[in-house]
């Protein structure tokens, strides 16, 4: 199979099956192309988060990007992002269409989300455990990993994560210089250092502070529904860090504060994004739908996602030809190990809070749990046979 297709199949399962929001899909993307297919190594991975968790946007989606660039080049990244969002955008602007129609809202008590829900902590919880004995190696990684954790629980505030990964970085290049242990400098499977390549991630880079200040003097000159509607959704998706739950209020004044959306229906469509697989930023084609603008509601859908997406395309192709080769410098690396145990205390803390805050809150969620743990643990089932099963069992005993 060709290598464009086979990303295509693989992030197409993902975006049927990845439920529980961007920490779970980084859990997801870890078991799948670290642990199953041997797309890339544990360094690889490591390397590639931090640079996703450095940059504004979605970070599943940037994540999943990268991996598509690296399997089959433009073509894989594009292959990538299309099958791991379409899905879940045209679920959300069906339903978008059905609050048009008929009005309505999402039961939040329901069983199947509360066995997905539980299900998702099982998932990161592996992925923490295992990520914190391949890449917190040593005292010195385990105190900046658990360093972390405690900073971001303490503080409770999205744009901490920045921070903590700074320090992280610079704990790592005081601390590791000298010892590279872990750290991978393999080949990239894609050639990253061509002039092309390089020539191409300077002018997506352009093009990415381009837009960010053009689009807001076009919309002045040039006043319109959907030139002003992308131009929200391009701004969101540029400015937002702490993943697609930040996004929220942001979204919020863009759309709900010129009256484009009631307040009720853009709840009502964040509470269904919380329900369908894929990645949260999605919310943005439900908006679309409900934003009157030329076009119809499946034009306006398809803008405000391309408008919220974009950035993160525009940020992870200009910086990936550029990536393997900087992340080769002893300093570097050096920083990124410090990087890398930061980012396994930060999904550590999302582990607790919101993830397992908002799951397991009664002895019959903790059983519940122990038996999804015992499935992929113990059983060694897929974990997106494990999420799905425990949806459709969770209807049943909630």
């Amino acid at each position: 199979m060709k290598p464009v297709l086979e990303v295509f199949r693989e992030f197409l399962i993902l975006g049927l099956t990845s439920f529980g929001g961007p920490t779970a899909h980084i859990a997801f993307f870890r078991d799948r192309f670290v642990e199953r297919k041997k797309w890339l190594t544990e360094a690889d991975f490591a390397d590639l988060l931090a640079l996703c968790q450095f940059l504004p946007g979605p970070a599943s989606s940037q994540f999943g990007l990268s991996v598509g660039w690296k399997r089959a080049g433009w073509a894989g990244a594009f292959a990538a992002w299309f099958a791991f969002t379409i899905p879940s955008a045209l679920l959300l602007v069906l339903f978008g269409l059905g609050v048009m129609k008929y009005g309505g809202g999402l039961e939040g008590g329901a069983g199947w989300l509360k066995g997905l829900q539980i299900a998702v902590v099982a998932v990161i919880a592996g992925a923490v455990t295992s990520m914190w004995k391949t890449l917190c190696t040593g005292r010195s990684r385990q105190l900046i990993a658990l360093a972390a954790a405690g900073i971001l629980l303490g503080s409770g505030i999205a744009w901490m994560q920045l921070v903590v990964i700074a320090l992280g970085a610079v704990a790592g290049w005081m601390l590791f210089r000298g010892d590279q242990t872990g750290l991978d400098e393999g080949p990239d499977p894609v050639a990253s250092s061509t002039r092309q390549g390089q020539v191409s991630g300077v002018v997506c880079l352009v093009a990415f502070f381009t837009l960010l200040i053009g689009l807001s003097f076009l919309t002045k000159i040039q006043p319109g529904q959907p030139l002003e509607a992308f131009t929200a959704m391009y701004r969101s998706g540029s400015l937002v860090f702490g993943g697609g739950h930040v996004v929220l209020p942001l979204l919020s004044q863009e759309v709900v504060e010129p009256g484009w959306v009631g307040r009720e229906e853009f709840l009502a469509g964040y509470g269904a994004a919380q329900a369908v697989p894929g990645p949260l930023f999605t919310f943005s084609a439900y908006l679309g739908s409900l934003i009157e603008g030329s076009g119809g509601p499946w034009g306006m859908a398809t803008i405000c996602l391309i408008g919220m997406f974009l950035p993160a395309w525009l940020l992870v192709l200009g910086l990936m030809p550029f990536w393997h080769s900087v992340v080769k410098k002893p300093g570097i690396r050096a920083a990124l190990a410090g990087t890398n145990a930061a980012v396994v205390g930060l999904l550590g803390a999302a582990l607790y809070n919101p993830v397992w805050v908002g799951a397991v809150q009664s002895t019959k969620d903790v059983v519940f749990l122990i038996a999804v743990a015992a499935a992929l643990l113990v059983m060694k089932l897929p974990s997106w046979a494990v999420v799905i099963a425990a949806g459709i069992i969770g209807h049943f005993v909630w």
